[in-house]
C-alpha cells in the first residue's frame, strides 16, 4: 500500500451546498481518501489518497464546479 498523498485543488464554490457537494462524492472514495478539507471561504479543496491524481480530480469535477487550479503537493 503506498503512502497517501496531498492534493490540492481550487474550485468555484459558491455556497455550502457546493461545498457539500464535493465533499459528498470524496467520500464515497473512502477508505482510499483519507482526509478531506474543503474551504469554502478559500475556495480550496485538499485530499489526501492513495488514488491517482486524475481519479480525484475528476469526481470533483463531476459536480458540475470548475476547478481553477489543481496540484500534487
Amino acid at each position: 500500500m503506498s503512502a497517501p498523498k496531498h492534493y490540492h485543488f481550487e474550485v468555484v464554490m459558491t455556497c455550502e451546498g457546493c461545498s457539500n457537494a464535493i465533499k459528498r462524492v470524496l467520500t464515497r472514495l473512502e477508505p482510499d481518501v483519507s482526509e478531506i478539507n474543503i474551504s469554502l471561504e478559500k475556495q480550496t479543496v485538499d485530499v489526501k489518497s492513495v488514488l491517482p491524481f486524475e481519479t480525484v480530480l475528476d469526481k470533483i469535477k463531476k459536480t458540475g464546479k470548475e476547478v481553477k487550479r489543481s496540484e500534487i503537493l
